[in-house]
């Protein structure tokens, strides 16, 4: 039996919990950013950023963790990796878990008022985003140091970039199922994901009254044939999802979709697209030597069937940086791996974290 087929036939012995759509809980807390000037040059109004933290800051401020949220996520990423003996245990770390702007929690074309509501929303860099969880670590929690930052996907994003803009600031990084840098078949995935959601007429180019119901299954659709792997889909299984076809898949990819706002939607998935660690000021585009400078710790680890960030670009991107620990996730379960939606992925995330982190002490 080769390893892909063990792996196959141990998942379908686990119990599987696909991530909920995002549902704004009332648990999160707002720092308020002012006017806050984006990379792009416009200031965006009253911002805001909302977070959870789980634990508590000790006495000499040391043991922070931030985790940035993802596309189609918020703040409860992670929760399965943090919980008393876990990898992010709050009764060792203080754990503060924030969300991206245009998540719908933080701020957003949803939620931002004109000017900049809706479609008139100002484009968002991941930049921006570690550029404002500066401003909540430092300024909320008077922190002038930070023991880790940790990502799944475009948080993994982030937390590369963390070691890029703020390299005397972060002890260590984890990048789980994301790149420094968007590659050009990334950025034309995610091009036809906004097209879906666009071709509705309802969305009426953002300037909508009723959500887009048409655009929006649509995206859903086409989510549902990238987050996982051909090989998943091959063998099945989604049955261990307890869905009897595939087509169940993408009714659960439509659910979440549709629990968003269209412009929230697209604007973050300019995000991703324009992502690139070499766009750092003082780096001239030139990503290579962005990755290059970095002096955090870092554990790189790419899911070894994900069709959102091919693992070969991604073994690439981890050979530039100076000391990287490189970790595959052996899995068939794609992208969705990074949310630990499957427990044996979920416990070799968590294995692989909490060895890193205890690693350094």
């Amino acid at each position: 039996m080769t390893v892909f087929q063990m792996i196959s036939l141990a998942v379908f012995l686990l119990l599987v919990v696909l991530p909920a759509p995002l549902i704004a809980d009332g648990d999160h807390q707002i720092f308020s950013l002012g006017d806050f000037p984006l990379e792009s040059g416009t200031v965006l109004p009253s911002a805001k950023l909302s977070y959870v933290t789980h634990g508590r800051l000790n006495a000499d401020k040391s043991n922070l963790i931030l985790v940035p949220s993802a596309y189609l996520g918020d703040h409860h990423g992670f929760d399965f990796i943090i919980s008393d003996g876990k990898a992010l245990d709050p009764e060792k770390y203080f754990i503060v878990a924030t969300d991206m702007f245009q998540n719908g929690l933080s701020s957003s074309p949803s939620n931002t008022p004109a000017p900049y509501n809706g479609p008139h929303f100002p484009l968002i860099s991941i930049r921006d985003n570690v550029n404002a969880g500066y401003r909540l670590v430092t300024e909320q929690f008077g922190v002038g140091h930070i023991k880790a930052v940790i990502g799944f996907s475009m948080g993994a994003q982030q937390a590369f970039q963390w070691a890029v803009s703020y390299p005397d600031f972060v002890d260590a990084v984890v990048g789980i199922a994301g790149s420094a840098v968007e590659y050009p078949h990334g950025f034309i995935r995610l091009e036809g994901f906004k097209s879906a959601i666009r071709a509705d007429a309802a969305y009426s180019d953002g300037n909508y009254s009723e959500p887009p119901v048409v655009g929006l299954k649509a995206g859903g659709t086409h989510w549902a044939s990238w987050i996982t792997s051909q090989e998943w889909y091959r063998l099945g299984l989604y049955r261990e999802m307890g869905y009897e076809s595939p087509l169940g898949m993408i009714s659960r990819m439509q659910e979440m979709v549709m629990s968003w706002d269209a412009n929230d939607l697209l604007a973050l998935a300019s995000t991703w697209q324009n992502n690139d660690v070499g766009d750092t000021p003082g780096f001239g585009g030139d990503s290579e030597k962005a990755l290059g400078s970095i002096n955090a710790r870092v554990l790189y680890m790419p899911a070894e069937t994900d069709m959102y960030f091919h693992i070969e670009a991604l073994r690439r991107e981890s050979e530039l940086i100076p000391g990287v620990k490189l970790v595959v996730i052996p899995t068939l379960w794609g992208h969705l791996a990074g949310t630990g939606a499957a427990s044996l992925d979920a416990n070799f995330i968590n294995d692989e974290i909490g060895e890193f982190l205890r690693s350094a002490e």
